[in-house]
């Protein structure tokens, strides 16, 4: 049955939330990344094949360790987004939401009507018919996370105005694909990126929507703080897992290194 929304009940409280980006599927991993104590998931499928099943059994193993899974979607398309919700995600993340138009269709996908235009079908979020539907669909309205991607310049100055629709509930900067569409390539802490990401937070204050930040080192984790951001990417599984695999390895072939059990 649809679950409680741990994260979102935890931003709304203005508390300190942690997530991570899952590039390495795998329902394990998921498990691992819930025992270590992350408080949500965002399961990519905007740019891995992830076959149904195996995002399926993903979301059960965040929620066994109750962990709230998001799924990142290629786009708002509608069809798209039902099936992640209808899966179980908690939660959905749009990338590269540059419109007003983007954000309403957005809208629309992850939300009951009045809300939105969801459709509505049986199954495991329903208790597979154990649940009214009309509490089914007002509890889902409440508990469902819709996250939107600002990842180019364009999406920067429409920020006030997507901030101003009904429905919005976080907004999470893309500061590599921003820092390209800049003009800047991978220079993401090119001053004009980071005044660029902080405007974006700005928005985000005046309109009383939480701002996500991706901090990329820890001065920024720490600036970030200063300013009244409570909500974290900490990075993705593939390059942590990567780096720390390497750093392990390094150990052994380093000559008088004292190695860790």
């Amino acid at each position: 049955m649809l679950q409680k929304n741990s994260a979102k009940e935890k931003i709304l409280r203005q508390q300190e939330v942690f997530g991570i980006l899952n590039s390495v599927p795998s329902p394990l991993v998921c498990e691992m990344i819930g025992a270590a104590g992350y408080d949500f998931i965002v399961l990519d499928t905007e740019h891995l094949l992830v076959n149904p099943a195996e995002l399926q059994h993903s979301i059960r193993a965040a929620e066994s360790f109750n962990i709230t899974p998001l799924v990142r979607v290629p786009s708002s398309d509608h069809a798209l987004i039902a099936r992640a919700l209808d899966t179980g995600a908690q939660g959905i993340v749009i990338p590269r939401v540059s419109s007003v138009l983007q954000a309403r269709a957005a809208i629309d996908a992850v939300r009951f009507p009045p809300h939105g235009r969801r459709g509505i079908t049986g199954g495991r979020n329903t208790g597979f018919g154990a649940l009214n539907l009309d509490d089914y669909m007002a509890r889902s309205n409440r508990e469902i996370l819709l996250v939107l991607m600002i990842e180019d310049i364009e999406g920067v100055n429409a920020l006030p105005e997507i901030l101003a629709l009904d429905g919005v509930d976080m907004i999470l900067e893309g500061a590599l694909d921003l820092s390209i569409s800049m003009g800047y390539g991978s220079q993401v802490q090119h001053a004009s990126v980071q005044a660029a990401l902080k405007s974006m937070a700005g928005s985000c204050f005046e309109a009383g929507i939480p701002f996500c930040a991706i901090p990329r080192q820890p001065a920024q984790l720490d600036t970030w703080r200063e300013m009244g951001v409570h909500t974290f990417v900490t990075g993705e599984d593939r390059g942590i897992l990567f780096r720390q695999l390497k750093s392990h390895l390094d150990c052994f072939k380093s000559p008088g290194s004292v190695l860790l059990p």
